[in-house]
């Protein structure tokens, strides 16, 4: 999308156009290259740093990689709203945020998944049992214990989205993945490389 004269000097876009700054845009143009005739803000801009920063450029290139140009997803705005404000607030612990925005993502992609039910014998989960995760299939109780292995009580916290504990957040980041990778394909997220360069820095 081109924004004609936002790099002049006296242009009233440059203090609009920053990043993770919500906005009501308007445009023209046929194709798939749009010229913006009007921009107003949402909101203010949220102000990201440091680990949050780097996870506000995470969501923006998966939305990016994985959601159809040119169509609403009202709900989806709001629950990137959600997550930028809880970044925001969070600020280095960003974790359960993010898992909460990839299950919502998800959510929008029409990715279904029993979390309560054994997809083999269809009986409620067990806390204390493992469960194998299938694609296209579901959550199947299992003694194998590997990478696409969870604890019942953790598939329980995903389906509440309830992300406050160690555990539960690093069986949710391995399960994310493995879902999301369908989407993304073998091509490395540049946000992921971006991190990891920040971290080696500072060391």
């Amino acid at each position: 999308m081109l924004a004609k004269g936002a790099r002049a000097k006296r242009s009233s876009l440059k203090s609009v156009l920053q990043p993770f700054t919500p906005l009501l845009l308007r445009w023209s143009g046929k194709g798939s290259l749009k010229t913006l005739t009007k921009v107003e803000p949402a909101a203010l801009a949220l102000p990201l740093q440091q680990t949050a920063l780097f996870s506000g450029f995470y969501i923006n290139e998966l939305i990016s990689r994985v959601i159809e140009h040119e169509t609403s997803y009202p709900q989806l705005f709001q629950d990137y709203l959600h997550c930028l404000t809880s970044l925001a607030l969070s600020q280095d612990y960003v974790e359960p945020a993010l898992r909460e925005f990839e299950f919502k993502l998800l959510q929008t992609l029409g990715y279904g998944v029993d979390f309560l039910h054994c997809a083999g014998s269809g009986e409620p989960v067990d806390p204390n049992m493992t469960y194998r995760y299938r694609e296209e299939k579901g959550f199947i109780a299992s003694l194998i214990k590997d990478n696409l292995t969870f604890y019942g009580r953790e598939l329980l916290a995903f389906e509440q989205q309830q992300f406050n504990d160690t555990a539960v957040l690093q069986a949710a980041k391995r399960f994310t993945r493995i879902v999301l990778k369908p989407y993304l394909g073998n091509k490395p997220l540049k946000s992921r490389e971006l991190f990891t360069q920040h971290i080696l820095y500072l060391k």
